[in-house]
């Protein structure tokens, strides 16, 4: 496999832990003054807010690059195969009504039309 398919596939991969590390952070507490200076410039909370926002970031761009994407069967195998994992491969052929081999060559370019969106996004 191609070095930068899989990147990208690597990517979607990590998009559904990404989702779940967001949740974690939602459970910011509000920073608190205990009446003892710091000589931290920053606290815990402030912290996992700056953390919060930067996953919430990478999360709407994945979000935003996989909505552009038009095709319904790239859609299919980039949601339903690769981040949900719903579908094994023959399953997945079966529900495109694809050979394994036309398959493969689908996900790369579903993968290739992400990488675009998503550079167009990042830049």
């Amino acid at each position: 496999m191609r070095q930068d398919v899989k990147k990208i596939r690597n990517l979607l991969k990590q998009y559904a832990k990404l989702k779940r590390d967001l949740t974690a952070y939602n459970q910011v507490s509000s920073p608190s003054f205990d009446g003892v200076s710091s000589h931290s410039s920053r606290n815990g909370a402030e912290s996992r807010l700056i953390n919060h926002v930067d996953l919430a970031y990478q999360l709407k761009e994945v979000e935003d690059a996989l909505n552009i994407i038009d095709d319904p069967r790239y859609q299919f195998i980039l949601h339903d195969y690769i981040i949900e994992k719903r579908f094994s491969r023959s399953e997945a052929c079966g529900q495109l009504s694809v050979s394994v081999s036309k398959f493969n060559y689908m996900k790369n370019e579903a993968l290739h039309a992400f990488a675009k969106f998503y550079s167009d996004l990042t830049v």
